[in-house]
Parts: C-alpha cells; structure tokens; sequence
C-alpha cells in the first residue's frame, strides 16, 4: 500500500494539463455493450476505476486494447449477463452496466455496488427507472436481478424525481436502457451533469436518438442498433478544480490547460468571492493567488451548475488559508464529511454540524500523519500538506488513485514537494 509524503510551505507556479473525466469515461465505456464493431476512446485517464470498469467489461465479453492515451475496446461474446460481486463491489459506478445488459442481452445479474462510503447513495432510481421500461427487477442475496420483457424494452415515460435529487447514474443507467427500447421514452428529472451530456452525445454519433440531455426532460427515440465511432473523453472537471485550488491554496499561480471552463461556473464564482484573480479561455482557467487578501466564501454543494460536491473537500481544506468563517454544507451527500476529524490533526478549525461544517480562518496547519477515507478526501488532505508547516504522511492514497491521474506528478511539475513512498507502517 502507497502514501504520499508531503512537504509544505512552496507556492506552485506553472501550466498543467487536465486528465481526460473518470466519471465520463465509465459510462461511455458501459455504453460500449450497446455497440456493433470496434469503439475508440481518446484521452482515457490511467486510474483503478477505468481498471476496474474494464476488468468487469472483460467479465461481460468484450475485449479491450490501450494504446497511449486510446482505448479500443469490441463485444465478442453477447451470451454473459452475470456482473461478479468481486469486481462491483470496488466502484459504484459498476451499476451503469444494467442498463445495457437489459437492453442488449435481454437479462442482467449486478451485484449492489461499493465504491467510496459517504451516507446512503440507492439504486432505487436505477431500478424504477429500468422496470418502467418494461423490466422485470428483483433483489435476491445482494445482487440485482433483471429480465427484459419479450421484444425487448419498451418505451415509457420515467420521472427520476427523489428526495436524494437528481442522480446522474440513474439518468444514464436509464438512457442507455432506451436507447434500444421500442418507441419514445421521457425521462423527466433527469441530471443535469456534463457528463450526462456527454454520454448522449457520443450515443448519438452511434446512431441514437436522444434530444434534451442537460435540460431536466430527456427525449429518445429507440433505434435498432448502434454503430461504434472514435471519440474524445472531455477533460475532467473535478481534477481540474482541484488543481486550481493547489494553486489557490498555496498562494501561486497555476494554469489548467485542455478543460472546459463552463463545467466549473459556481466555483470559479467563489473563488473570485474569495479574492482570487481568475482568468479563463475557451480551454483554460488560470488562478492568481499571489497578492491581495483572501477572505471566506461559502459554498453549499448543489446538483450541476451548482458546487460540485466532489469538490467540497478541496474547498474545505482551501478556506483553512483565508481570512473570516466559511460556511461550507453538503447538500447532495450531508454526510460526506470523513476528512474533517483528519484536517483538524493538521491544525484545522473546524466545527461539524450535521450537513454543515465552519471553517473558522486563517489556520497555521502543522504535518502530521492524515489517513484518506474516500477518493475526494484524499485530495483535500494533500492540499492541506501542500501548505503545512513540515510534513504530512497521507496514508490509503489508493483512493486518489481511482481518481487521480498521477497527480504526485503533475504537483511536482508545478515545483511541489510530493513522493508517492511503499507505506511501510502498521495497519
């Protein structure tokens, strides 16, 4: 098991490139089971997640070959429909395949998925979604057990509508069911993500017929089959925030270059909020932080185009560094919030109170040795030993490694003190 150790106290200057998005590339390579012939993908990140999906793709009968940054990627076998707990029970992402396999195969077996633990995240609006299409779906010794009606999925019109809000899974999960059903189907309140509308989009240069992805009303027409084309996975937005905040935090200047500004409207709001001089193109952000006062700015995580909640962590470990109190509350996960006992042995003034936390500032932060509870956290805590007097050990960095691209290198690049070291201590 790795662990970075992280020597603060450096301001990061430079550019950097953005990673292709984690969270676009699962759901287009699931996409993949709908497909006739070889797909492409470009610019698909190196991470423990796109190990994993693949892996449970090979499981399901298609084949892959990676060269550089492309994933070529073909069915051969279409008779597997069993999703092994195994493999699932890594990433809640997994559960994307169902859609697909009741689509295209007519049955599906996915065991309940696992992935980062931050409160309760159900599939209920995956399930509701797919039996309104005409599936048959129970829950049998913790998988999820589907049969597709005689002729295939059928048109219907889906509301995603919860108290949990929009899911993005769910939306896609469902969207990639209809996209082979008979007749028209709606999907209303869906996500709005980008990544939702990423997905429709490449299902569309493969011959589908969706209309309003972004919007909360979806429209598809079902179609026969789908052919498989060369595409590009986007930029990803939550490394890309991140990365600007490593410049934010540690008072530099950083560039991000190959992303998509619009993606990251509500933080580059609060960042500005804050006292930070933001610049931007169609294909860049770059933050100043060199000069000038930064004050608190409060954040509370909403579905797109609000704060991502991905990026809560980050921004937690950022407002230890300014001036005032933040107010910084999760709206979309109230319990996300596992890095907040782990900030405070660094120096952090926190106070948790339910779905909202204050970040009382400026906070001299000391190293100490942190341990990562969940992908995001992972992050914060390493922006948080980017700036802390000594040095910070973060242990289980296995966590940033399913979402992270070799994120030691791209710090160092900016001039960072970051070494990914064997974890040689006692569990």
């Amino acid at each position: 098991m790795d662990c970075f150790k992280v020597s603060g106290g450096r301001p990061l200057f430079g550019e950097v490139a953005a990673s292709g998005s984690k969270n676009a590339t699962l759901p287009l390579l699931a996409a993949g089971l709908l497909l006739e012939g070889e797909a492409q993908l470009s610019l698909v990140p190196e991470l423990r997640d796109i190990d994993t999906i693949c892996e449970l793709l090979e499981e399901l009968g298609m084949r892959f070959k990676r060269r550089g940054e492309a994933l070529h990627h073909q069915v051969v076998e279409n008779s597997v429909t069993i999703a092994p707990y195994d493999i699932v029970r890594r990433m809640r992402a997994s559960i994307c395949v169902l859609g697909p396999l009741l689509a295209k195969r007519g049955a599906a077996v996915v065991s309940l998925p696992g992935g980062c633990v931050f409160g309760l995240r159900p599939v209920d609006l995956h399930v509701r979604g797919l039996q309104a299409l005409g599936a048959e779906i129970v829950q049998e010794h913790g998988s999820l057990i589907g049969k597709a009606p005689a002729g295939g999925l059928r048109g219907a019109v889906i509301d995603l509508r919860s108290a949990f809000g929009s899911t993005v899974l769910g939306t896609i999960n469902v969207m990639l069911g209809a996209v082979l059903a008979k007749g028209t189907s709606v999907i209303r309140s869906a996500a709005r993500e980008p990544e939702v509308v990423e997905v429709a989009n490449y299902l569309n240069a493969c011959g589908a017929q969706i209309e309003g992805a972004g919007g909360e009303r979806i429209e598809i027409q079902g179609v026969n089959n789908l052919k498989a084309v060369p595409w590009r996975v986007p930029a990803d937005r939550i490394e890309t925030g991140t990365l600007l905040l490593a410049g934010a935090i540690t008072r530099g200047k950083v560039r991000v270059n190959h992303c998509r500004p619009w993606e990251l409207e509500d933080l580059l709001i609060r960042m500005r909020n804050s006292g930070l001089k933001i610049k931007q193109d169609d294909n860049w952000i770059e933050v100043d932080a060199r000069n000038g006062e930064l004050h608190a700015s409060n954040c509370e995580t909403a579905p797109f185009p609000g704060f991502p909640t991905d990026l809560q962590a980050q921004w937690m470990a950022y407002s230890t560094q300014v001036q005032g109190t933040s107010r910084i509350a999760d709206k979309v996960y109230p319990e996300r919030f596992m890095h907040v006992p782990e900030l405070q042995r660094l120096g952090a003034r926190l106070e948790r109170k339910a779905d909202t936390t204050l970040v009382h500032g400026p906070c001299p932060l000391t190293g100490a040795p942190v341990l990562a509870s969940d992908l995001r956290a992972s992050a914060s805590l390493v922006l948080a030993g980017l700036v802390a007097q000594g040095e910070t050990t973060v242990r289980r960095v296995y966590h940033l490694d399913r979402g992270y691209q070799c994120l030691e290198g791209k710090l160092r690049g900016l001039g960072a003190r970051v070494e990914r070291q064997v974890d040689d201590s006692k569990p």
